[in-house]
């Protein structure tokens, strides 16, 4: 087979969600794809300290910070944080409208008050990125509070509020400057999403990385499960969604796998003949 460039979403595709250690079989099926000529990159949302636990299992490189920092054999191919002027209008409206925030850099996370709180009241049936921050919370403690946010350039800002109310004077103030991913609009007790930079997200940190290699972006193949992967599937040759996944990414994915925890990726790559 042509030699394939393979994306990996983290939580919820090859990881449940909040975790950092990927199943057996995912491992062997990295192993044998990249035994075989193809290139195995992450492709995440999560910054580098984020996804930095996941390196330690084999990879080419990686698409973190849902696009805005591309890495590939250890040289940096894509860096570009947010604008200070509109990180400072983001945070404004988000505060005036008592929105909780979550700012990603490179090296750290920092979060408002209450996002313990906020995260309880949340439905049993969340997102993959929602549960996400509730085990980062919970159980790894590597968000930091957000007096402690040191001006650090910024690749994404994640929000989280319990009204849709709450997002329309940001959404009216801020659709100039970025994307809103929201998650789930109809999700009980904790809306959530990301808020990225009109001038990258996963798509484009993809075809930058095609760039670097000098391969057709149609050799590519992504696999994900949640909203921000949509421009992954839009801009990718072939695109995977895990069955655990969300209803639209399933309607948009050339081909549905099974979930996580049922060996999802070692099948999808195994039917795909990558492991042969």
């Amino acid at each position: 087979m042509k030699q394939k460039l393979l994306l990996l979403d983290i939580d919820g595709t090859l990881t449940e969600p909040g975790y950092n250690i990927p199943p057996a079989s995912a491992l062997e099926a990295i192993r044998k794809a990249r035994k075989n000529g193809h290139r195995v990159f992450l492709c995440s949302g999560r910054n580098y300290a984020m996804l930095k636990p996941i390196l330690q299992y084999g990879f080419d490189g990686y698409v973190a910070s849902a696009g805005g920092y591309v890495v590939c054999d250890g040289k940096v191919v894509f860096d570009r944080p947010m604008k200070q002027e509109v990180f400072n209008l983001a945070m404004d409206v988000f505060e005036r409208n008592h929105v909780f925030r979550t700012v990603e850099c490179l090296n750290a996370t920092y979060g408002d008050n209450g996002l313990e709180d906020l995260l309880e009241g949340a439905d049993e049936f969340s997102n993959s990125e929602l549960l996400r921050f509730r085990r980062q919370l919970s159980e790894t403690l590597d968000i930091r509070p957000m007096n402690e946010y040191d001006g650090s350039p910024v690749y994404k800002i994640v929000f989280m509020c319990t009204e849709q109310s709450q997002l329309e004077e940001p959404m009216e103030l801020l659709e100039e400057h970025f994307v809103f991913c929201v998650q789930n609009l109809e999700a009980v007790g904790c809306l959530n999403g990301e808020l990225l930079g009109k001038d990258f997200n996963k798509g484009i940190g993809i075809q930058k990385l095609c760039d670097y290699l000098g391969m057709d972006i149609k050799d590519t193949i992504g696999f994900g499960d949640s909203m921000n992967d949509k421009e992954m599937f839009e801009s990718v040759g072939y695109s995977v969604c895990m069955e655990n996944g969300h209803p639209k990414m399933k309607e948009m994915a050339d081909y549905i796998c099974h979930s996580v925890s049922d060996d999802g990726l070692y099948k999808a790559f195994d039917k795909l003949g990558l492991l042969t």
